[in-house]
């Protein structure tokens, strides 16, 4: 039953930002970022940590998951260092997936040939 739910979960956060590319104007980078902030507004009010019970990867994976991150990370550093941790606390919650992606990132630059699509 959890994959069906992480299935369902992050397939809805895909389809609705599908639907924003195909109905609105909005650039892709502005439905991505408006991802990370809807995932960290959610989070502040309480409404995305049951769906991410619920949701599971679905819901920790896509941008969303990025934002509800980024907050419980500075939850959890103002807890424990108190205001510093507003500035220090989203970084060292998603530092590794920063990582990751950075070094994924050069290493296919490596192998294949980046350039614009003509």
């Amino acid at each position: 039953m959890e994959y069906l739910n992480a299935f369902l979960c992050g397939g809805i956060l895909c389809a609705i930002g599908q639907i924003l590319i195909d109905r609105t104007k909005l650039t892709p980078a502005r439905i991505l970022t408006g991802y990370v902030v809807t995932g960290v507004l959610l989070t502040a009010v309480g409404v995305y940590e049951p769906l991410v019970n619920w949701g599971g990867a679905g819901a920790t994976v896509p941008l969303t998951g990025f934002g509800y991150a980024l907050a419980k990370g500075v939850e959890r550093a103002v807890d424990e260092s108190g205001w510093l941790g507003v500035l220090t606390g989203g970084l060292t919650a998603t530092a590794g997936g920063i990582t990751a992606a950075v070094v994924f990132g050069v290493l296919m630059a490596l192998i294949f040939r980046p350039g614009d699509k003509r």
